[in-house]
């Protein structure tokens, strides 16, 4: 009986340990994102907006295509990065609290049908900003909770729906200067990184008759 409970002891310490972890490698790596925003921004403030220009999502323009890579680092001004850097900050950290791995394929999976999706439905229209990563982080969180049933990350997806079920608001295509086609990528590929990085359930062993 000792020797069952000490096992039990050690693998429950070794799950909290790797969850800790895990949060410090989730917290680093957004603190670190959230940095390369702000410093970003700081260049182009001094650019007059050079860097939005240059390395913006313009839809259905060839040319525009780099910015599916590099308008979630990129800001219309610090009013705009404040407004996504909380969330961001709050969502990303969620999102890779468990599995830094998957979180960091799921940030380029967001990244890329958001940038994409972005792209093909903003003819000529210039879009940047990390919201579409806010809304990616917040679908990923929702997908993971239904996909993993993992107790944990249900009771993730439980709160943080309740907490920002008021986001999806930016979906809606009615208001000015808002890139509801990049929320609504962002969204979409979110949920696709949560099925695509879903745990894996090993199958019953076959019977033999």
């Amino acid at each position: 009986m000792s020797d069952y409970s000490g096992s039990r002891f050690d693998s429950a310490k070794r799950g909290a340990g790797a969850l800790l972890s895990g949060a410090l490698s989730a917290l680093i790596i957004v603190v670190a994102m959230l940095a390369v925003m702000w410093a970003v921004e700081g260049v182009d403030f001094f650019l007059n907006g050079a860097l939005d220009r240059e390395f913006g999502i313009v839809g259905w323009e060839p040319d525009g295509l780099v910015g599916i890579l590099f308008a979630p680092f990129l800001h219309g001004g610090f009013g705009h990065l404040m407004a996504n850097s909380l969330p961001l900050l709050v969502l990303g950290f969620l999102a890779g609290l468990r599995d830094v791995r998957k979180f960091l394929w799921a940030s380029v999976l967001i990244i890329f049908i958001g940038g994409l999706g972005t792209w093909l439905t903003s003819p000529g229209v210039y879009t940047v900003g990390a919201s579409g990563l806010v809304f990616g982080y917040f679908g990923y969180i929702l997908a993971r909770g239904v996909f993993d049933r993992r107790l944990l990350d249900l009771a993730i997806a439980v709160g943080v729906g309740i907490a920002y079920y008021g986001i999806l608001a930016g979906l809606l295509p009615n208001q000015q200067g808002i890139s509801w086609q990049g929320h609504l990528f962002g969204l979409i590929g979110g949920l696709v990184a949560g099925w695509v990085l879903r745990r894996k359930r090993a199958l019953p062993p076959a019977r033999a008759y």
